[in-house]
């Protein structure tokens, strides 16, 4: 077997992983990623690639839980809760009832407007200096609308949350959006404009990010599956893989969506649940938006590379339940189509899922554990991996480090849940 020790083993290869493995490698550590699969190969692959301070706000809200109950009976609903009965995913959705009101919803859009705003300026500096290959662009992102009721609504929930976060929001007529962006058929309503969001390729973000953590000397085991951890005291000793058996002074836990599953054998419950995403990417097609488009009636988010061009979202719990689910496939796609001039590319590259790590109040969990005195949990950021990468690993190095953090790391401990 395999020993090997290092200042910091990180658990997880996905971006937010690697960002926390980038910067503990700047700060001075010596670092090993583990990781079940290859880099990148979850949730940081087929992802829509959004950088969004606009996302503030969370799902939870008034009426949301009731929304989520009749959704059970709609299998291509942008929010799904699958009627089957689970456990685990009922305590979840239980608790997130919980935070269904208007004070959770304040203190989760502010301290998810921290870590994005923060993670804005530190990524667009990290892809220039770094020299990231990764298509990153900074058109801003447009929702877009095709009735004045949806309008309204977005403007109470959404435009009005990030004035007060101090977030560009610009409101825009059905004229305006539909010279500003071709692509979309006639017919809109109004639409969002949020100039400071940004997108990139995730997969080539996922890709670059690992090439420089290996080039700063740290080392990345792919196909290292978690089997268990060695305990010493209220310390981790080891992390035995299926790569062999691992030692670290510190060990970040930077999972995703399989986070509860490995915490569990530590005596941690996270109140966790996948929430499943799909995706659909083709070839660039004849006429493709300018921007990143989120279509608001159908609930598809729309983002335009010069390598392609990608339709996703949808929300779907599911449990652990693998695999594609046609009928969500057939959502987006009939939701572009009801959109765009051209809904799809002329050469279908790929038809993707993955779980989105969901925390029980939406948001991430990032900080010192309360049981184990030599763990740092980074984990939970739901949709939002990708726009919170960044400062999510600048902050798990400042906390390893010793350094003051840039944003307040209060309202993301761990210790809010007991673990």
């Amino acid at each position: 077997m395999d020993d090997s020790r290092s200042d910091v083993l990180v658990l997880g290869g996905g971006v937010i992983g690697l960002a926390c493995a980038y910067y503990l490698l700047k700060s001075g550590a010596t670092v090993r990623v583990l990781e079940q699969g290859t880099p990148g190969c979850g949730s940081s692959h087929g992802n829509c690639g959004t950088i969004t301070p606009s996302h503030a706000a969370p799902l939870a809200m008034p009426g949301m839980f009731g929304l989520a109950l009749r959704s059970m009976l709609r299998a291509d609903a942008p929010l799904y809760l699958n009627p089957r009965f689970d456990g685990p995913r009922l305590r979840w959705l239980l608790g997130f009832a919980r935070h269904c009101n208007w004070r959770d919803f304040e203190h989760a859009a502010r301290a998810r407007s921290a870590v994005l705003q923060r993670s804005r300026g530190l990524l667009a500096d990290l892809v220039r200096e770094e020299r990231f290959d990764c298509e990153f662009g900074e058109e801003g992102e447009l929702y877009v609308y095709r009735s004045a009721a949806a309008l309204q609504a977005d403007e109470r929930h959404h435009a009005q949350v990030l004035d007060r976060l101090g977030v560009m929001v610009e409101r825009l007529s059905g004229d305006d959006v539909e010279a500003r962006e071709p692509a979309l058929k006639p017919g809109v309503a109004g639409g969002l404009f949020h100039p400071d969001d940004a997108r990139l390729r995730p997969d080539r973000y996922a890709a670059e990010l690992a090439r420089r953590v290996t080039e700063l000397g740290g080392s990345i085991e792919s196909g290292a599956r978690i089997d268990g951890f060695e305990r010493q005291g209220d310390r981790i000793g080891q992390v035995r893989t299926t790569r062999g058996v691992f030692h670290g002074e510190r060990v970040v836990m930077a999972l995703g969506a399989w986070s509860p599953l490995t915490a569990s054998s530590l005596g941690l419950r996270l109140p966790m649940q996948p929430g499943k995403g799909y995706s659909i990417t083709y070839s660039r097609p004849a006429i493709a938006p300018r921007h990143s488009l989120v279509l608001r009636e159908a609930a598809v988010c729309v983002t335009t590379w010069d390598s392609g061009f990608r339709l996703g979202s949808t929300m779907e719990f599911s449990g652990y339940a693998e695999g594609l689910n046609r009928t969500r496939l057939d959502a987006l796609r009939r939701g572009a189509a009801q959109g765009l001039h051209v809904p799809e590319g002329p050469e279908l590259k790929e038809e993707w899922w993955g779980w989105r790590p969901m925390s029980v109040d939406e948001v991430p969990i990032i900080g010192p554990s309360s049981r184990w005195s030599n763990l740092t949990l980074a984990t939970a950021h739901g949709m939002l991996g990708v726009s919170m990468s960044a400062a999510t690993g600048e902050l798990v190095a400042s906390m390893l480090g010793g350094a003051a953090p840039a944003i307040d790391p209060t309202p993301y401990a761990p210790s809010r849940f007991g673990v």
